[in-house]
């Protein structure tokens, strides 16, 4: 697939769904829904460095709702995703989360991010609204084990495992981490040093970036001092570039290792030709040919809605929505936020088309698919 930036902004539309701040509150209900209707809330960055992990996965989950009410809803329901801007900051998620709460969303979709989403996750359990599907693989998350909330995606513990064991079966032991200096950055930190520390290795040097920021000059020096063969990134698309971009200019010639929230679209579109030797982890199907069916549906959506490109986070928005539509439909026409959950747990060993999910009643992460991809310097995509 030739490098294709996705042409989007806060004003666009896609089938008719104005993607810019909605404007439209939903009605209070007392158990999240209507006769006609099933409303969710998503808060996630559509402004800032982050923007297009937000938009992403937004449009990638309007593209299977808007199939999905344009064939009647399910149980004659319309699902309505309505979206909040957070620009990636912890406290502005807060205040978004508290909104669609006293609105009274159905459930908590799509939220962007490990920082965000540990703020926003007490307020959901408390409100006993399901978190669904967290545009996140935290282990923080995930244990202890909390009802309301439901993950699709592997988390970042499966990704870094899997990065560790490429890097090292081609002999490679000095492994430094460029990472986010926030939940998130350091969950991924956390699952390298784990992976590397089962192979009695460690690592070779660290360097951190604040989040929403590219001042990545310091963490620079402070990793290439220890010579990295590889260098692992755990951070944002935009400073993972600038990272990247530095490092070549100084002379590193080694591979980079980034796990699937980086943005690998983005980053791609960031890089252009320095993208080559650089490696994203993928926690779902590859988007751009139909190599499963699911993918194949993904790209059959996408082929008439102009300006719009496949796109991993986009696939993942996608996979999300499928996911909640199938446990919609299995709980019913007298569908409770609680019998929702139930339904959840009884999906178990479901393949969505070449992409298995697998739930229970103490199991709320549905995947734990992995595999690398390697960005190439012609704007392609290598599985």
């Amino acid at each position: 697939m030739q490098r294709r930036r996705v042409i989007a902004s806060v004003g666009s539309l896609v089938g008719g769904s104005v993607l810019g701040g909605w404007s439209a509150v939903a009605r209070a209900q007392s158990a999240g829904g209507s006769d006609a209707r099933i409303v969710l809330g998503q808060s996630a960055p559509f402004t800032g460095p982050s923007t297009q992990l937000g938009l992403q996965f937004h449009m990638g989950a309007q593209l299977h709702f808007e199939q999905v009410n344009a064939k009647g809803g399910v149980n004659g329901r319309r699902i309505e995703l309505q979206r909040l801007d957070d620009g990636y900051e912890p406290e502005r998620c807060v205040a978004n989360t508290k909104q669609f709460i006293a609105d009274g969303v159905f459930a908590l979709f799509g939220y962007v991010g490990t920082a965000t989403s540990l703020a926003a996750l007490p307020l959901a359990t408390e409100a006993k609204t399901p978190f669904f599907a967290p545009f996140t693989g935290a282990q923080a998350l995930r244990e202890p084990f909390n009802r309301y909330a439901i993950h699709v995606r592997a988390s970042y513990f499966d990704e870094t495992a899997a990065i560790v064991r490429q890097i090292t079966s081609t002999g490679i032991k000095k492994v430094a981490v460029f990472y986010q200096n926030d939940a998130y950055g350091k969950a991924g930190l956390e699952g390298v040093q784990h992976a590397l520390k089962a192979l009695n290795l460690e690592t070779a040097s660290l360097g951190s970036v604040e989040r929403n920021t590219t001042d990545v000059a310091q963490a620079l020096k402070d990793i290439l001092a220890a010579k990295p063969e590889a260098i692992v990134q755990v951070g944002s698309y935009k400073a993972c570039a600038t990272f990247i971009r530095l490092a070549r200019q100084q002379g590193f010639g080694g591979n980079f290792y980034n796990v699937s929230f980086v943005g690998t679209q983005a980053l791609m579109d960031e890089l252009g030709a320095m993208a080559k030797g650089v490696a994203v982890s993928q926690v779902m199907p590859f988007p751009y040919s139909p190599a499963t069916q699911l993918s194949g549906e993904y790209l059959a959506e996408l082929k008439d809605k102009r300006g719009l490109a496949p796109n991993y986070s986009g696939i993942e928005g996608y996979v999300a929505a499928k996911v909640f539509v199938e446990a919609l439909k299995r709980a019913g026409r007298g569908v409770t936020r609680e019998s929702f959950i139930d339904a959840i747990h009884g999906m178990q060993a479901v393949n969505l088309g070449g992409f298995p999910v697998d739930f229970g009643p103490q199991k709320h992460t549905g995947s734990r698919f992995v595999e690398l991809t390697l960005l190439t310097e012609d704007g392609r995509i290598r599985r």
